[in-house]
């Protein structure tokens, strides 16, 4: 089976050479669109991403921001020997997302031992969680 004839044309090859079909090969007269070499960010689907950045007061990074819990706020609510990880802060209702980065800092007292596990630590809270007989892993 073929298409009827004269039902299909051959594809026009333009932009090569004037000998082929024209000067302007199917870009128009002037403009920035009938140069070459433009238009990155349009072609590239960066347009958007360059439409939806803040310009104005600064920059809000996408980026999500690293949630904090302090030293006395674990001993509140954790038992001696339990691992403290994101997750188990965001089961007990200390941080809001158990994916998210999370630093502990040294405000307030610790008279348990935990270990801390996938959390940033400040150098001290690493001090007091050591001296209070816990550890910090990586």
């Amino acid at each position: 089976m073929r298409p009827a004839k004269g039902a299909t044309k051959d594809k026009k090859r333009v932009g090569r050479g004037l000998g082929s079909k024209g000067t302007t090969a199917g870009r128009g007269q002037k403009g920035q669109t009938s140069r070459s070499g433009v238009g990155g960010l349009k072609r590239l689907g960066m347009r958007h991403t360059l439409l939806a950045t803040p310009k104005v007061r600064g920059f809000n990074s996408l980026e999500k921001k690293v949630q904090i819990v302090s030293v006395g706020d674990l001993s509140k609510r954790f038992i001696a020997n339990e691992v403290v990880t994101p997750r188990t802060l965001a089961k007990k209702g200390m941080v809001k997302d158990g994916g998210a980065k999370v630093k502990v800092l040294s405000e307030g007292d610790l008279t348990v031992a935990v270990t801390v596990k996938n959390c940033l630590v400040s150098a001290g809270a690493a001090e007091k969680i050591a001296k209070a007989g816990g550890k910090v892993e990586a």
